[in-house]
């Protein structure tokens, strides 16, 4: 999981998976957003790449050749057309096509980052956002790349989530630290096997003695096998504590305590970086009326002059959205933007600040104390045809766009056809991560999945203290 870019080309059939993470209606984040190549064609992309449909979303035809194999490669975040060409950001670089019968192909960027987080549009400029930096290019060939300023009041502070997620990863110190966690993994794997065999030994020393069996060479072994587990335990035992505890608080609902919270970066770290937006831009939208920059952060949003000179002006009100990040950010009218993510979708004048929920139309107030960064709606796209829109929920798929402020379509979207969903498997990467947050197992447990996170860190941390208090007191000596 720590060398994404290494397995990109491996995938997993979703048919070796539980039905959960078989697509349907396209669901599980298959369409982020659509771009309009002209008055009949619309592509549409996501998790599921891209595809060329029809105005009306009824048929639709491959639009990935030239992306390198493997799903990852074609997790598409945006989509721009400017001019005769077409520009996709991805999770593993920024893509060209210069027309639509031709191949997509590689540009490299002046920055060493490749994760494409958002694409816009600004007159006759391609704008290319990165987790970073704002890229700048007319062709796609020459770049001007702008660090963005700070904003006002800036504190050098940093998520305490994105704190405990580069700390269970290890790229809090780069490459050296994700090795060392790939080492952690080692020894975790290392001391589950000589403990469990440290519990069975003596039954089977015991089998063997009563069948009148020699049993030196198992007592040797264990000996030596009780060693090694107690001699690597010690050695690991509070790098694995710190990263249990760290990986627990990823998920929910330890989450919700640190979703919000922010802390200092610790010096000398990956983090430890002089630009104030690193790691931390998601979305950017250039508006056109009021001729400012508006950037979706993780620090929220922020308003920029278009010289991109001063101080980044914060939102004086805030849309909600989740700590997994914003996944729809769309004009809908002047001064008015559609925003969604995992905490559902609003309406936000950013003029006024007026916010109000997309599916009651009530205006939005802020909960007090902790809240779950997962809503009812779980937003993660929307399209727009010639004459009808769509939403797309994470769990229910595509959804009309019924609300009082907003014109209802004419259409439905068309069934996911098989071509998709056979061309769509699952990323290797995607397969892990699944496992490792217990995911997979909502099948069987249900919603209590959630807790499998939790109470897993609870068991192993108990693990961990007892087999080290138990080390000091009776083996350290010997």
């Amino acid at each position: 999981m720590n060398h994404r870019n290494t397995f990109s080309s491996f995938d997993v059939s979703r048919k070796l998976l539980p039905a959960s993470y078989t697509y349907k209606n396209w669901n599980l984040a298959a369409v982020r957003g659509s771009e309009k190549l002209d008055n009949e064609s619309v592509l549409i992309y996501g998790n599921i790449g891209i595809w060329e449909t029809s105005n009306n979303f009824q048929s639709f035809s491959d639009f990935n050749q030239g992306f390198p194999k493997g799903i990852d490669n074609r997790k598409i975040y945006s989509v721009k057309k400017l001019g005769n060409n077409i520009f996709a950001g991805t999770q593993l670089g920024l893509y060209k096509r210069e027309s639509e019968k031709g191949d997509w192909q590689k540009i490299q960027l002046p920055v060493r980052e490749d994760r494409i987080a958002d694409l816009g549009i600004k007159q006759d400029t391609l704008l290319i956002l990165t987790r970073n930096f704002l890229l700048k290019t007319t062709d796609g060939t020459a770049f001007k790349t702008v660090q963005l300023p700070p904003p006002i009041g800036y504190v050098r502070k940093i998520g305490l989530f994105e704190t405990f997620w580069q700390l269970h990863s290890g790229e809090l110190w780069g490459l050296p630290g994700k090795l060392i966690v790939d080492l952690l993994g080692i020894v975790t794997i290392f001391l589950a096997l000589t403990g469990l065999l440290h519990f069975f030994f003596p039954k089977m020393i015991k089998k063997r003695k009563s069948k009148g069996r020699e049993v030196a060479s198992f007592v040797s072994v264990k000996k030596k096998n009780l060693h090694w587990h107690n001699v690597v335990g010690y050695i690991f035992a509070l790098f694995l504590v710190i990263n249990t505890f760290s990986g627990m608080h990823l998920r929910p609902p330890l989450l919700i305590a640190i979703a919000n919270k922010q802390v200092g970066i610790i010096p000398g770290t990956h983090l430890d970086n002089p630009n104030p937006w690193f790691d931390k831009l998601r979305r950017v939208i250039w508006d056109e009326n009021s001729k400012k920059y508006i950037f979706s952060t993780n620090d929220g949003f922020f308003f920029a002059d278009e010289t991109l000179t001063r101080t980044l002006e914060p939102a004086f009100s805030q849309p909600p959205v989740s700590v997994m990040g914003c996944n729809v950010l769309k004009p809908v009218d002047k001064n008015i933007l559609l925003v969604g993510s995992f905490s559902g979708m609003y309406l936000w004048n950013f003029e006024n600040g007026a916010i109000a929920d997309f599916f009651t139309g009530q205006p939005y107030q802020k909960p007090e104390g902790m809240q779950s960064p997962i809503g009812t709606n779980m937003a993660t796209g929307f399209v727009e045809g010639m004459n009808s829109a769509f939403w797309f929920d994470y769990n229910h798929g595509v959804q009309r766009m019924a609300s009082a402020s907003w014109r209802m379509p004419s259409l439905n979207f068309s069934e996911m056809p098989d071509e998709i969903i056979k061309a769509s498997p699952m990323s290797l990467w995607n397969a892990a991560l699944e496992i490792h947050t217990g995911r997979i197992f909502e099948n069987v447990l249900g919603p209590f999945y959630i807790l499998y996170v939790p109470l897993a860190g609870i068991c192993i941390l108990l693990v961990l203290i007892s087999g080290f208090i138990l080390w000091w007191k009776l083996f350290r000596k010997r």
